[in-house]
C-alpha cells in the first residue's frame, strides 16, 4: 500500500530519481516477501498511471479544465493551465473516493504508521539509477501533514495545489481559478466510474 505512492513521492524529492518497471521485475518473486510487496506496489502505480493517463475521459477532462483555466487568464501562456487541469482531476477523484468511503483515509494513515520507510528507501536505492537519502524525511512529512483530507474543501485544495505550483516553478493561482473548482468537482463525480475504468471506450458520452 505504501509503495504505490513511491513514484509521486520521488517526483517531489527529485524528479531525476526515477524507477523503471523493468528494474522492478526481478524482485517480483524475491525470497523476501517485503521486497516483493514494495516492488509490486511501485509497479502497480506505474501500470495504473499508464492506463489512467491514456483514458479518453481523463484526456478530454484535462483539455476541458485546462481551457476553462486559460479562459480565466487568457494571457497565461505558461504550462500552468494544462498542468493544473491534469492534477486537479486526480485530486478531485481522490476527494470523491474519500467521501464515499468515510473511514478509508483514517485507516490508510493508521496503516501507514506501521511502515518501515527506511526499508523502502533502501529498496529505492537498489533499483533507481540515482539514489536518494530524502525518502524517509518526505514520508514522515506525508504522515504528519495528512494533506489527503484537504482535497474535499476548495480553499484547502487550492492551498495544497499552490504549494505544488511553487514547487514546480509555476505561478500560483488566484480566487478566479478557485471559483472553477465546484464545477470541476461535479464533472469528476459524474464521470468517476469512466475515469476509473481502464476499458473506457471512445463512445463515452461526457
Amino acid at each position: 500500500m505504501a509503495s504505490t505512492g513511491v513514484p509521486d513521492m520521488l517526483s517531489v524529492i527529485d524528479r531525476k530519481v526515477r524507477i523503471r518497471r523493468k528494474s522492478l521485475e526481478p524482485f517480483f518473486n524475491d525470497a523476501d516477501p517485503a521486497v516483493v510487496e514494495v516492488a509490486r506496489g511501485i509497479a502497480q502505480h506505474l501500470d495504473d498511471d499508464r492506463w489512467f493517463h491514456a483514458n479518453e475521459v481523463f484526456q478530454k477532462l484535462n483539455l476541458e479544465f485546462s481551457k476553462a483555466i486559460r479562459d480565466v487568464h487568457p494571457d497565461d501562456e505558461s504550462m500552468r493551465p494544462w498542468f493544473l487541469g491534469h492534477i486537479v482531476i486526480e485530486l478531485l477523484l481522490d476527494a470523491h473516493l474519500s467521501q464515499q468511503n468515510p473511514s478509508a483515509l483514517e485507516r490508510y494513515y493508521e496503516n501507514m504508521q506501521a511502515v518501515d520507510a527506511m526499508f523502502i528507501q533502501r529498496f529505492i536505492n537498489r533499483v533507481a539509477k540515482r539514489p536518494t537519502d530524502d525518502f524517509v524525511r518526505l514520508f514522515d512529512a506525508f504522515q504528519r501533514e495528512q494533506f489527503l483530507f484537504d482535497y474535499v474543501d476548495d480553499d484547502r485544495l487550492a492551498y495544497r495545489l499552490n504549494q505544488v505550483m511553487q514547487r514546480v516553478g509555476l505561478e500560483q493561482f488566484d480566487d478566479a481559478i478557485v471559483a472553477l473548482f465546484s464545477g470541476f468537482r461535479e464533472r469528476v463525480l459524474r464521470l468517476q466510474h469512466e475515469l476509473l475504468s481502464p476499458d473506457t471506450i471512445k463512445t463515452t458520452n461526457i
